[in-house]
């Protein structure tokens, strides 16, 4: 394609590159000349299972011949109750409802109305830093970047904000964050939003956008204890973090609670546009027919896709690579962190991983992230950042990895690194 065919694109798209990839495979996107690239981006936690694995393309191709979309409110098709059968093996008893939509935001805005419905009341409390989507609903109720929200007010009312217990922002150790966080909530209990008017309290067991960084897993716990003390429900978006990413089916398990309300998407499609919400039968018994829907949610290719990828990873031991794959690399930016003093902090679960760049006075470098980040890219490997600072690379790649391409990596950051350090 021509620089006039990408003119022709919205510019609210920003492009990490202008790069037009023929083909994938695996962690790998080729371009027509055979020119290779390491996504260790996954198309933003997407593609799990790598680029156009075997299984699930398969599953797409026969699926596609035989029936696209069986639009849920006329028909049930088969790969949808599948789907619904699959989760349900893999979630706490307790979680037996399913509703599908096509992406994280959509899922997320299902979860805000079910909440409502099924808790008659209206307010909702995030987490500073956190990111939810990018329509109305979901724009009020992300704040890791402003950009995000700017010149869209006014927008929905009824949220309000918790610190996040980000440690190394604080400059505490995990119990002293914790602590000064819970005490916050409780804060902002009396004075902003009372328990008794609060519908949901939502949470990214891993900050995404806002820096990757992993939630204690005593304070998970406590946010258990007190939703279930004053009823409220605890959602936990494992939009990013869902499908093996952490180590884990799910992250929450890590801090072995169960939430009220399960938001999932991305990895839950290898690429398909799909999402869901997965609830209780008490909670969802709520929802009268007809308080939600989509036309295409539950449509029977995107299941079909669901049904491969979710199976996949179960046989494939998806989530255990991601853990002894993520040790691996921590093992290893640990290292350059000792050599390299601009990496402030190395952090994350499984493959959602981050490294934060400080300056000596231990403020947020972004210039040096986007130095590092750019060096990277020239040396064909894609990597995103994130982060309210834009000073944090986040690493994230398909779960297939293997231990010769998570050191290839990081020789190339390390490359990277040594580039950008002997500049400055």
């Amino acid at each position: 394609m021509t620089t006039d065919s990408l003119n022709l694109l919205a510019p609210a798209w920003s492009h990490l590159t202008t790069m037009q990839p023929e083909r994938g495979e695996g962690i790998y996107l080729y371009e027509a000349d055979g020119t290779r690239w390491t996504d260790f981006t996954s198309g933003i936690g997407v593609t799990n299972t790598g680029h156009c694995h075997p299984r699930v393309v398969q599953a797409i191709q026969e699926q596609a011949a035989k029936l696209i979309q069986g639009q849920i409110n006329i028909v049930v098709s088969q790969p949808t109750l599948k789907l619904a059968e699959l989760l349900n093996s893999i979630m706490p008893d307790s979680i037996n409802r399913f509703f599908f939509s096509n992406s994280g935001a959509e899922a997320t805005e299902a979860a805000v109305k079910l909440a409502r419905h099924a808790t008659k009341r209206t307010n909702l409390i995030t987490f500073q830093g956190s990111f939810h989507g990018r329509t109305a609903q979901t724009m009020a109720m992300t704040n890791s970047k402003n950009i995000y929200r700017a010149s869209y007010q006014p927008l929905p009312s009824g949220i309000f904000v918790a610190p996040f217990p980000y440690s190394y922002y604080y400059g505490w150790d995990d119990d002293t964050t914790i602590d000064f966080c819970l005490r916050e909530l409780d804060l902002l209990f009396k004075t902003q939003s009372a328990p008794e008017e609060t519908a949901a309290i939502i949470i990214e067991p891993v900050l995404g956008e806002g820096g990757y960084i992993p939630a204690p897993e005593r304070f998970l716990r406590e946010l258990r204890e007190i939703c279930t003390h004053y009823g409220i429900l605890l959602v936990v978006d494992e939009v990013q973090t869902g499908f093996g990413r952490t180590g884990k089916l799910f992250c929450y398990e890590y801090a072995e609670v169960v939430p009220d309300i399960i938001i999932m998407a991305k990895g839950l499609g290898s690429g398909m546009p799909i999402s869901a919400i997965a609830s209780t039968e008490a909670i969802m018994s709520n929802w009268k027919p007809g308080a939600h829907g989509g036309t295409y949610g539950g449509g029977a290719l995107a299941a079909t896709a669901g049904v491969a990828t979710v199976q996949t990873m179960i046989d494939e031991d998806l989530p255990g690579n991601a853990a002894r794959m993520g040790e691996r690399l921590m093992d290893g930016l640990s290292e350059l962190q000792g050599r390299f003093p601009i990496i402030g902090d190395v952090r994350g679960r499984g493959l959602m991983v981050a490294t934060e760049f400080t300056a000596a006075d231990k403020h947020p470098d972004k210039t040096t992230t986007k130095a590092v980040q750019t060096a990277c890219i020239e040396r064909n490997l894609l990597l995103l950042t994130c982060g309210s600072y834009e000073n944090v690379i986040r690493w994230i790649p398909p779960l297939v990895v293997n231990e010769q391409q998570i050191d290839n990596a990081l020789t190339i950051f390390e490359d990277a690194l040594t580039a950008v350090s002997t500049k400055g």
